[in-house]
């Protein structure tokens, strides 16, 4: 019996409920249907009552840990620039040589690179040539068996600078 690898879904939805029940709720559920154990941020580690203190700690040491605990990881990077949240949990999953996956359905360019549509260190985690293939662009290409993703999920081997 296999069990799913699992996902840290690293993303900004969810200080919005519009956002929750609309682009996470969705995101969501393309990723366990493609095979995915998601591990969400915010169902997993913000049922704390923010009035006591060191609330923020607490979320943001839970986050560390499940990024760090998590077999992949799958980025949200919409904005110019991204979610800062996100950012340093991009940062630590690289350093960390977790697969990385990279979500952006925002149209906009926000880098220098004539290659990469954001800054190039968010692309480190990803390997020189084919980092397309772990670059997702609408929640349909999720489920597509040529991406990165799916072969990661079904057991495919991902090139070194992507898994580490």
């Amino acid at each position: 019996m296999s069990t799913k690898k699992t996902l840290y879904l690293a993303n900004p939805y969810g200080f919005s409920r519009q956002q929750r029940e609309g682009p996470l709720a969705l995101l969501v559920a393309a990723l366990e249907e493609a095979g995915a154990d998601v591990w969400e941020p915010f169902a997993r580690n913000n049922q704390v009552d923010h009035a006591n203190p060191g609330w923020a700690y607490r979320i943001g040491q839970a986050d560390v840990r499940d990024v760090r605990e998590a077999d992949g990881f799958f980025g949200v990077v919409n904005g110019c620039p991204p979610d800062e949240g996100v950012m340093v949990e991009l940062g630590l999953a690289i350093a960390w040589a977790k697969p990385v996956f990279l979500f952006r359905d925002d149209f906009r360019r926000c880098t220098d690179s004539e290659v990469y549509p954001l800054n190039l260190m968010l692309f480190t985690g990803l390997p020189e040539t084919g980092w397309e293939a772990y670059w997702y662009t609408s929640i349909d290409e999720i489920a597509d068996p040529g991406k990165a993703l799916v072969r990661w999920l079904e057991g495919g081997e991902l090139p070194p600078s992507a898994a580490g």
